[in-house]
């Protein structure tokens, strides 16, 4: 099977990794630290929101099974792309969304995607769009957290993980808007 990466900050890293690892294709997924400034973080350290660093989760995914677009799709739907510095309860520069991307061949699709999602809003998106520049892997109680402590904080609304285990990359994402979180 061939896989493909992107990397997606979509706020708190425990509860976008938690949604992305609902979607059919994704097959491997772990949270980190993109597009910061020091080398080796801790999570204490990026908490101080002075490392340059987002909380971000790696995607690996089967692109034959949940393609680019389709993945970029869900992932708007679980941000407030309008939102600066802010997901849910979460602020500071740590909780902005961005799409990280380790090919230029993926730009285009960012592009689209972006631009499509755009027309939904009057105020300008602020997810940023940029190469990775550097990913650093999260400490381990931070990997796979919301399935080692399923009470555990979350700004998503569990309705949004359920929709993601019901979409289908092949099929049509669901028109419906569900409430930002």
């Amino acid at each position: 099977m061939k896989t493909k990466d992107i990397y997606l900050a979509g706020g708190c890293f425990w509860g976008t990794e938690h949604y992305f690892k609902q979607i059919e294709g994704v097959v491997e997924t772990e949270v980190g630290f993109a597009n910061g400034h020091t080398e080796n973080p801790t999570y204490q350290e990026v908490y101080t929101d002075q490392t340059g660093f987002a909380e971000t989760v790696h995607v690996k995914y089967n692109p034959e099974v949940a393609d680019l677009e389709f993945l970029l799709q869900m992932f708007f739907k679980a941000i407030d792309p309008t939102s600066l510095n802010k997901q849910g309860h979460d602020e500071g520069t740590r909780y902005r969304t961005g799409i990280y991307y380790t090919s230029d061949d993926d730009l285009p699709v960012i592009e689209k995607v972006f631009n499509e999602e755009q027309k939904n809003y009057q105020q300008p998106m602020v997810v940023e769009k940029q190469p990775l520049q550097n990913f650093y892997t999260a400490e381990e109680y931070h990997q796979d957290y919301l399935d080692k402590n399923p009470d555990g904080y979350c700004h998503l609304p569990l309705s949004l993980f359920a929709f993601a285990r019901a979409s289908k990359s092949k099929g049509i994402v669901r028109e419906t808007k569900l409430d930002n979180p």
